[in-house]
């Protein structure tokens, strides 16, 4: 029996069981903290109403969110021109996606990749930066899965992996941005240096 995997599954189904315990107090909360400014202006400005509802909202924060929210960047104006703005995986394994951004009838642009992080939340959490970018730059965005949905048999997601997903995306990347030389001998030995300092960085990791 795979122990790990049990106390993994436990921890999850905790979790979920004191969200949905919790969650008829966040919908209270979310209808108090909704309501309150119609409060008189006695209580909803003075420090204990504002408090309350300060509290309230933060503790509406505290549901877990299981389902990603959308990107919803439908259009952007380049040069003058709307353009309309499509998602498209340019690559996909079972832990992320390689996301990019395609604008409709766009002229060529730089291309660039913003790395979302790895901090517990959606890389939507970055749809300002994305929306900013798109009208000057060709956007793709590491869109990292919710660790629920990751099946236990893709293995472990470490620092290692994190770091090869990030080679395979530049490697896809790589050609396509001018960041390696178009001879393939130049082109396998800038990999070389690639997963060098890759495992230079895993040392450090190890090491610290």
């Amino acid at each position: 029996m795979d122990y790990a995997a049990v106390r993994a599954a436990m921890l999850y189904q905790g979790f979920q069981a004191l969200a949905d315990a919790t969650e008829p107090w966040r919908l209270w909360a979310g209808g108090y903290s909704s309501l309150a400014p119609l409060a008189p202006a006695l209580f909803a400005d003075s420090l204990y109403g504002k408090g309350a509802v300060a509290a309230c909202e933060v503790f509406v924060r505290t549901g877990l969110t299981h389902a990603r929210p959308a990107f919803g960047i439908g259009e952007v104006v380049v040069a003058g021109l709307p353009m309309q703005v499509t998602e498209e995986a340019a690559m996909a394994t079972p832990f992320g996606t390689l996301l990019h951004f395609r604008k409709h009838g766009a002229p060529a642009q730089p291309r660039v990749l913003i790395v979302a992080p790895m901090s517990g939340h959606f890389a939507t959490l970055l749809r300002g930066t994305v929306e900013t970018m798109l009208p000057d730059h060709d956007v793709y965005i590491t869109d990292w899965h919710n660790a629920r949905d990751v099946p236990l048999s893709a293995g472990r997601f470490d620092l290692d992996a994190y770091t090869s997903h990030l080679i395979e995306f530049l490697q896809y990347l790589g050609p396509r941005l001018g960041l390696v030389p178009k001879a393939q001998a130049e082109r396998f030995y800038a990999h070389q240096l690639q997963l060098t300092m890759a495992d230079l960085l895993v040392e450090a990791h190890d090491t610290h």
